[in-house]
């Protein structure tokens, strides 16, 4: 059989996941797959995230590497994904998820309450920046760009105080004896899609779909689907501040999923569930009850801030 070409992102940490799908899709089904990079307009900007449209700055080339057939699948960090179809795109498998959760990374080993006021915390996400805020007001929190490596190196050189980073990208560059704190979902709600994988392939593919849908774990597609569904019905991007996860109700065996919409010193946070079939209907549901307490004007506030 041909080996399979994997389209990836060139960083450690998307080289690292795509190997991992690699083996997955080698382990379940005999394919081999070889990695071929590819470089999206997120990595070779020097702007934020925000300033060149968020949503899908890293999905976009791997995505036209498809359709022109120079590789078989494409693996993303799910949270970079736009919500809405992509033409000729099928998202053939969401494999297990890994953590989802956000992690500091301090000098010394420093939580967030150790930090002296007016300590610098670098992070790229208006959601994180959001929630620290919440959490120390007394913080100041500097838009970063790069890969996690070059993150961590500010930290390391006195250029900032701490950096906020997924604590499942730090895991896959074998960097988690830097982490200094782990914030609970009860803290800082993560980005809907975050410690998840989306492998892709062209609609239509012959076989293929069915190929990747080995590697496809049910329990991570229905949450990221929920939280995905959810930010969807907001209209709002990647990019955005908004948190949103999905888990299985302790003892109901009902999904449950926690999103909030923050702006400035406000956050608009809540809960639903339903049944896993449901999983799209839940973030629909949960993101009517947050629009009807006037979620749409918070990330109008905030996005007007971040312009400013």
């Amino acid at each position: 059989m041909p080996i399979l070409r994997l389209g990836s992102r060139k960083s450690p940490m998307a080289i690292a996941q795509s190997r991992h799908v690699a083996d997955l899709i080698a382990e379940r089904t005999g394919r081999q797959a070889e990695i071929v990079g590819v470089t999206t307009l997120g990595d070779v900007s020097r702007a934020q995230l925000t300033q060149i449209g968020g949503t899908g700055v890293f999905v976009s080339a791997l995505r036209e590497s498809l359709l022109a057939g120079s590789v078989d699948i494409a693996v993303h960090s799910l949270k970079d994904l736009p919500t809405g179809a992509a033409n000729g795109i099928a998202l053939a498998a969401v494999p297990a998820r890994d953590d989802p959760r956000d992690a500091l990374v301090a000098r010394d080993g420093a939580k967030l309450a150790d930090l002296p006021a007016g300590a610098l915390v670098g992070t790229g996400s208006p959601r994180r920046a959001a929630q620290l805020q919440l959490l120390r007001g007394d913080i100041v929190c500097v838009p970063i760009r790069g890969n996690a490596n070059t993150r961590l190196t500010k930290v390391a050189s006195g250029e900032l105080d701490a950096v906020v980073l997924a604590y499942a990208g730090l895991a896959r560059i074998g960097c988690l004896d830097a982490v200094s704190q782990i914030f609970e979902p009860e803290e800082m709600l993560p980005a809907p899609g975050q410690g998840a994988l989306a492998v892709e392939c062209r609609a239509g593919a012959a076989g293929l779909a069915e190929l990747l849908a080995a590697v496809d774990d049910e329990a991570s597609r229905a949450a990221v689907t929920a939280e995905r569904s959810m930010l969807a019905a907001l209209e709002a991007g990647c990019s955005a501040p908004v948190g949103g996860f999905a888990a299985p109700a302790a003892g109901t065996g009902l999904l449950r999923l926690d999103g909030a919409v923050l702006g400035g010193t406000r956050a608009l946070r809540e809960h639903g569930e339903a049944a896993t079939a449901d999983a799209e209907r839940l973030g629909r549901d949960l993101a009517a009850k947050m629009l009807a307490q006037g979620a749409a004007e918070l990330m109008i506030a905030k996005s007007d801030r971040d312009d400013a």
